[in-house]
């Protein structure tokens, strides 16, 4: 990847890490510890991957995102604002009653939101259905889905794995964050789902492993998934839990609580440390 798209993902990353620190705070609730580990990711699809328009968030010809492992959009709703979809002021008002940011994402109240999740299981489901659909009418765009590890534990996940590769759904591309933990333990601990990028490959899926939260490694592995034809693709994406906040990192109980005011600021300014240290190396 080139140096300055490298740089730019980055700094996009940890914008959105503090929209996600920035909600969850603010609602006193939310689940930051899985938003943090997969904002690279959506950092790389908002920023570079993805072909929406956040002046027309309906155009039919957008490609399409499901985030399958709802309970993390904060971090959706972080890569939207960055985008421009709507203010980003709005991330402080998460989980409110009038708010159009929920829990988990909602089709019908948040622009460039293609589909309400939070039911484990079903998110990967619709996202097969909208490739189906894709095929079946001809168009080009492209679906991606994001999962958590845990939530592959969910027998609905396999269904749609293998109605997926039934139909070589080739324009479905889904990435399972593999941050090893889940709501109480690690997944060998609840129920280990291992090895996972075995189990896709015998559910007739390309298989790509990459370092989750390193854009080389996440760009190497989105070129690979493209590059292969007739059947779905999925990247087995190895991350860390609360990733950017140094007392958050790989730590189970962050799953789902939401930052005090001491630990806001110290995730804060970590965070803008980050921040500023990558704008400086861009302007050099």
């Amino acid at each position: 990847m080139d140096k300055k798209l490298k740089r730019e993902l980055e700094m996009q990353a940890v914008r959105i890490r503090m929209d996600v620190i920035t909600g969850t705070f603010h609602a006193k609730s939310g689940h930051p510890g899985g938003s943090l580990s997969v904002s690279d990711i959506m950092a790389y699809l908002y920023f570079y991957k993805m072909n929406v328009d956040p002046e027309n968030p309906d155009w039919e010809k957008r490609d399409r995102f499901v985030l399958s492992k709802g309970h993390t959009a904060p971090a959706l709703y972080g890569a939207l604002a960055q985008k421009g979809f709507f203010p980003e002021s709005e991330i402080e008002r998460l989980r409110k009653p009038d708010s159009f940011l929920q829990g988990h994402p909602s089709l019908r109240m948040t622009p460039g939101v293609d589909m309400s999740t939070g039911s484990l299981g079903q998110g990967i489901s619709v996202a097969v259905g909208m490739a189906l659909g894709a095929k079946l009418a001809g168009d080009d765009y492209k679906v991606y889905t994001v999962l958590g590890d845990g939530e592959v534990q969910e027998g609905q996940v396999w269904e749609a794995a293998m109605f997926a590769a039934a139909k070589k759904l080739d324009n479905l591309i889904a990435v399972v964050d593999n941050n090893n933990l889940q709501i109480d333990g690690t997944l060998e601990e609840v129920n280990s789902p291992y090895p996972i990028d075995e189990k896709f490959a015998a559910f007739g899926w390309n298989v790509v492993n990459c370092d989750g939260n390193d854009l080389d490694e996440i760009d190497a592995a989105f070129t690979a998934a493209e590059q292969h034809n007739g059947k779905p693709s999925v990247i087995i994406a190895k991350t860390i839990k609360g990733k950017g906040v140094s007392f958050m990192e790989d730590q189970v109980g962050w799953h789902g609580k939401a930052p005090k005011q001491e630990e806001y600021d110290q995730a804060m300014k970590e965070l803008q440390d980050r921040l500023s240290e990558l704008e400086t190396a861009a302007a050099e």
